[in-house]
């Protein structure tokens, strides 16, 4: 049995490029790296105090609470759509088929933006963000690396070389050759 994984927690908003850059290297180094990676949909609006993705990142929430095992792939496909497509993902419509192409069955979806509004979406995604602001966040990403007693706060996707060092681990390059030879 190897070693045990290390957490990092990456807080996020779809409406943050920089957030996505973090997200894929991330995503890409976790088996590398042997890191469980936390994916904590949080609100920029909350940090910031101005932001259009409150719906969607209080979809991303539901879908966090109710199937963690989509969250990432509803997230990158909402990234897709307003950084890669130039499509709106402020609107329902627009939510619902992220995740319906993010595998998501249509009814699941609707369910979960039924969610959106209750207070327990609403309180989980206000502690989520919460906590960021308690790690030291000012904006995103975070990513926060919980290394045997310590916790180290990053902001930025520019820091994912500094984040390789602190793991002990070797940085090489946004896509590690293992991804390049599976793309």
């Amino acid at each position: 049995m190897g070693p045990v994984p290390r957490t990092l927690e990456l807080f996020y908003d779809v409406l943050s490029p920089y957030s996505w850059l973090a997200f894929e290297v991330l995503c890409r180094y976790k088996n590398i790296w042997n890191i469980s990676l936390q994916l904590q949909p949080t609100l920029i609006g909350g940090i910031l105090r101005e932001s259009g993705s409150l719906t969607a990142m209080r979809f991303l929430t539901a879908v966090k609470m109710e199937h963690p095992e989509l969250l990432e792939k509803v997230s990158r496909e909402l990234w897709m759509r307003v950084w890669s497509r130039d499509e709106d993902i402020t609107e329902p419509p627009s939510i619902l088929a992220a995740a319906e192409k993010a595998g998501m069955s249509m009814e699941q979806a609707q369910e979960l933006l039924e969610w959106v509004s209750t207070p327990q979406v609403k309180n989980q995604l206000k502690e989520t963000t919460e906590a960021a602001c308690k790690y030291g966040a000012f904006g995103l990403p975070v990513t926060v690396a919980h290394l045997q007693d310590e916790t180290h706060m990053l902001f930025g996707s520019d820091r994912l070389e500094l984040l390789a060092h602190l793991l002990g681990e070797k940085w090489m390059g946004p896509v590690p050759p293992a991804v390049n030879a599976k793309l």
